[in-house]
């Protein structure tokens, strides 16, 4: 069979990278990880599976009023397209976010991933419609597009987080070829890659933007409970007032990355000819439904039961772990500043929460350079060009690193190994 009579989409170098990055990691088990994003495994216990399990299965008899048979039925069987945990969720959003919605508006979705791709599936009516994304770019969100058959239109971040005149003439250059801008992704809150988060005011600008230019926003949400300070800024859903932000969320940072459970609120009201037919999330459910017909009732019943363990809090559930995504950030930051601190030619971020920060260098950190560096120094990163269109070059000289799911032991080896890797490289004879 030829590769050229498969989808076009395998053939792109972003499926290509992905796969090699995760073969760099797996070949070199004994190297210290920078490069994923996963959430710290301390925070899971042993009995939390069937704790969890047995407080929704209690919500079921005594709140919902079932019995046995309708308990098990709930649990075992084929459940309802848009999710069984709907409105546990809809209480979450309220208690955590602010955020005021109709359970029908919410679809439970397998992970935030297919969320991503059932709004892009949904909105993408032909060849004209594009979208857009902050860059650097989550690489999920890029993939899902192009699986979806939808271009990807990289907008600026600048200072604020979204660079509001570059977004604008993106827009403008978009339409006058012909194309239909529908959304705007971005991760206001410690963003994957580049750490970076859209201040207050931005916000408010772009909740207003998105209903002058008639654009929804795709909002993604993981990291938004893992800040430095006491105060969280609104999010856009928070702030949204006519319907222009889709939310998309994932219960993999905060309850149990196995799990596989994420959502998407889309309250969006859907038309035809005038007439009201149901919410955005109705039509995300259609396509789910062909996809893959439900999200698993035993991954969602283990969400379920940690939120009603805790009072539909996530952020008081997971203080504990909050503090060692923020000791981590901490010894990172310290560490690259004993390590690099004297030197012009290395520089990094400091951002206030999350689990990114991103190296700048004076030389290429591509997959060559990476597997050297697994290879010889026993230490992984992720470059980030993969995170751009790479139509400029943007982010060759660039590493994301990833301290979520590492000891203070491992993070100061780590960024030892990181810093012979540089010093070789800085070297003179450096080839």
């Amino acid at each position: 069979m030829e590769l050229s009579d498969l989808n076009s989409s395998l053939t792109d170098p972003l499926f290509a990278s992905v796969t090699f990055l995760n073969e760099v990691a797996q070949r070199y088990p004994d190297a210290v990880s920078f490069a994923a994003g996963r959430p710290c495994e301390d925070q899971f216990g042993r009995d939390d599976l069937d704790r969890y399990l047995r407080r929704y299965r209690e919500y079921l008899a005594t709140v919902r009023g079932y019995d046995e048979r309708q308990v098990i039925r709930t649990l075992h069987q084929y459940g309802r397209t848009k999710g069984i945990v709907h409105e546990l969720v809809a209480r979450y959003l309220a208690t955590d976010e602010g955020i005021e919605v109709d359970p029908e508006a919410i679809v439970v979705t397998v992970g935030a991933q297919e969320a991503m791709y059932l709004v892009l599936r949904t909105l993408c009516r032909d060849e004209r419609d594009v979208a857009l994304a902050v860059s650097p770019t989550y690489m999920g969100f890029t993939g899902a597009a192009r699986l979806a058959g939808m271009p990807v239109l990289p907008v600026a971040s600048g200072e604020s987080g979204v660079d509001f005149e570059d977004l604008l003439a993106r827009v403008a250059a978009a339409r006058r070829r012909g194309s239909r801008p529908r959304c705007l992704y971005l991760v206001p809150d410690f963003s994957n890659p580049a750490g970076v988060s859209v201040d207050i005011p931005s916000r408010r600008r772009l909740v207003e933007l998105a209903g002058q230019e008639n654009l929804l926003l795709l909002e993604d949400n993981p990291y938004g409970l893992f800040t430095d300070g006491d105060e969280r800024p609104p999010t856009l859903k928070a702030l949204d007032r006519g319907q222009r932000v889709v939310y998309l969320g994932s219960f993999a940072k905060t309850v149990l990355p196995g799990a596989r459970v994420g959502f998407a609120v889309a309250d969006q009201p859907v038309t035809v000819e005038g007439r009201r037919t149901g919410y955005l999330a109705d039509e995300l459910a259609k396509i789910k439904s062909m996809v893959t017909v439900n999200t698993p009732p035993l991954g969602q019943a283990v969400v379920a039961g940690r939120l009603l363990e805790n009072d539909f809090s996530l952020s008081r559930a997971n203080a504990e772990v909050t503090a060692v995504y923020r000791r981590n950030r901490a010894l990172l930051l310290d560490g690259l500043q004993d390590r690099f601190g004297g030197s012009s030619a290395v520089r990094w971020n400091a951002p206030a929460g999350g689990f990114f920060v991103v190296l700048s260098l004076p030389f290429p950190a591509d997959e060559e350079l990476l597997a050297h560096s697994a290879r010889e120094h026993r230490v992984l990163w992720t470059p980030m060009r993969h995170f751009y269109d790479g139509a400029d070059g943007e982010g060759t000289h660039q590493l994301r690193l990833s301290c979520s799911a590492l000891t203070p032991e491992e993070i100061a080896t780590g960024l030892d190994r990181l810093a012979k890797l540089v010093a070789e490289r800085l070297s003179p004879a450096a080839p």
